[in-house]
């Protein structure tokens, strides 16, 4: 195994390489990036298995910024009420799971940088690994969301202190730059201790509403399922007030974007594949538990929120974007609980602060990849002796400070633009990874390789890529109905104006680089892809009660 890194390494760093680099004679952009790669392999299986756990703090559509899972829950349940909200998640969670399946697959094929945006320019077309690289998800996604998550920090802050704004966004920017600028083992440290606490608190949130419903808060009030009942399973905009059964079938569409938001940023599992130890094997396992994750702690807690707290209280609905808004803050408070409300507060601020920490750290990785596929400067690839891409991590960081515009009321409207932008976007990084499972799974079949021999794979697959595919066209068309009941040019734009974005993105460079889409006997499975000798060292089994936990858990 020594011998197998040491010629990783060696492949690494050996610029003789780059002039084996290989083009096609379709125009295709070169597939060996491996001799150009200088990141090092530094992430834990601890790490990669619980960063970026399905529970972080993600934007809502308008309004305030920042607001995390369980607050979201709270607008989704007053909008769509109970089973809408619920139907709301479970039908965006198959669609996050679909795609982190087919990403996961191809990860486990191909552990190097760049991620799904290079899997689509080795698979599908360039120009497609082009679109969803720049735009859907280097520039607009992560490194918005970066600011977003920060103006969420400070926003869930002024609970305490409401007088120094300004300065609580400038220093969680320059924490969460520090951490990523002095290398992706304090990431990786940092994101595993904040997601063990969110592990904790969203775990406490659940069992604390359980016993709030079962009658166990200090005013011993059975609820059950009393709020079923009444207001209703449903509720909806009040957008046709004559028909109650299309208006509840709106309510459940006008939370699916929001819904999302939640769910976008799983990822991150595969884009730090190439600075994962044992990237193959801890993947496969963070992939697979992903799906008991969403179960619990989605569907169970949004099944639990609807339990205890009407569809229709003010509360759910008065936009405070705090902890004050979350529906188990207000059935705590209700219930006679006076405490947990400012520690809630406290673990969504610590969320805040982890999500905007791997955003940006995706961001920079997906960046650095498109350095690599020649489709960024080329100084972008430069990297310290530890392997980090410094240039790629700098670049990213500043656009941190942009939550600074939302003090000023100004820019907060135009920063809500580009957020709900960013969150559309989303939903093309998911159609790119489907659209190019898809291609994946035809080339793979068509050369005689069988997939099963791959350290993750899907039974459900290829059915479970057009499940997801499907469904984001759906999203994206859907994504911005209201607007037709009362239309306004800048939701229609802010809804809308990704579709010709994104194809104009992807007509650019099909048409300045003359790239044409990747024939199955021409996709390239092997070339600058380490082995599994070159990457998987032996698994060591646990030892002891503790261990043992560990790795069930993480």
């Amino acid at each position: 195994m020594v011998e197998a890194y040491e010629l990783q390494e060696h492949r690494r760093h050996d610029a003789a390489h780059l002039e084996a680099l290989q083009v096609s004679s379709s125009g295709h952009l070169p597939l060996d990036v491996t001799s150009m790669d200088l990141v090092k392999r530094r992430l834990k299986q601890r790490h990669i298995q619980i960063c970026r756990t399905p529970l972080t703090i993600s934007p809502k559509i308008a309004g305030t910024l920042g607001t995390g899972l369980f607050l979201g829950t709270g607008e989704a349940i007053g909008t769509a009420g109970p089973l809408g909200a619920l139907i709301a998640f479970a039908l965006v969670g198959s669609v996050a799971y679909s795609s982190l399946c087919s990403v996961g697959e191809m990860t486990s094929l191909a552990p190097i940088s760049g991620s799904f945006p290079h899997f689509a320019s080795r698979w599908v077309d360039p120009a497609l690994g082009f679109a969803v690289g720049w735009w859907f998800t280097s520039v607009i996604i992560f490194r918005l969301y970066v600011p977003v998550e920060i103006s969420g920090a400070q926003i869930l802050i002024t609970l305490w202190d409401s007088h120094h704004a300004a300065s609580y966004i400038v220093a969680v920017c320059i924490l969460i730059c520090a951490t990523n600028i002095f290398g992706v083992v304090y990431f990786g440290e940092t994101e595993f201790a904040f997601s063990i606490i969110k592990l904790i608190m969203i775990t406490g949130l659940i069992i604390v509403g359980l016993v709030i419903d079962l009658g166990g808060a200090p005013n011993h009030q059975r609820l059950g399922f009393q709020y079923w009942n009444n207001p209703g399973l449903f509720a909806g905009p009040g957008l046709e007030p004559r028909h109650h059964a299309l208006d509840h079938v709106l309510g459940v569409l006008s939370v699916i974007a929001q819904t999302a938001f939640s769910y976008q940023g799983m990822e991150i599992v595969a884009v730090a594949a190439s600075e994962t130890e044992n990237p193959r094997r801890n993947i496969a396992k963070a992939v697979r538990r992903v799906f008991y994750r969403i179960l619990i702690f989605y569907i169970l807690g949004v099944f639990v929120a609807g339990l205890i707290v009407p569809s229709n209280d003010p509360d759910l609905l008065m936009g405070s974007g705090t902890s004050a808004q979350s529906p188990f803050v207000i059935a705590m408070q209700k219930s006679g609980i006076r405490v947990l409300p400012a520690v809630v507060n406290a673990g969504f601020i610590t969320s805040a602060f982890s999500a905007g920490n791997s955003f940006l750290f995706c961001s920079s990785r997906i960046l650095y990849g498109l350095a690599l596929r020649k489709q960024a400067p080329h100084f972008l690839t430069i990297c310290t002796k530890k392997g980090l891409p410094i240039v790629a991590v700098l670049c990213s960081s500043v656009f941190a400070f942009l939550s600074l515009m939302s003090i000023s009321s100004g820019a907060e409207t135009v920063f809500n633009w580009l957020v709900h932008l960013s969150a559309m976007g989303g939903f093309f990084g998911w159609l790119s990874i489907n659209i190019t499972y898809i291609f994946f799974y035809r080339g793979l079949k068509y050369q005689g390789i069988d997939r099963r021999k791959l350290h993750y794979w899907n039974p459900l697959q290829p059915w479970l890529s057009i499940w997801g595919l499907i469904w984001c066209i759906i999203f994206i068309l859907i994504n911005g109905y209201s607007v037709f009941w009362d239309f306004d040019i800048p939701n229609f734009l802010t809804s809308y104006v990704n579709i010709p974005l994104f194809i104009g993105l992807f007509l650019f460079w099909k048409i300045t680089q003359h790239t044409a889409v990747w024939k199955p006997d021409e996709m390239d499975f092997t070339t600058g892809i380490p082995t599994c000798e070159e990457t998987e060292a032996p698994e060591i089994p646990p030892e002891g009660f503790w261990q043992h936990v560990a790795a069930v858990l993480f």
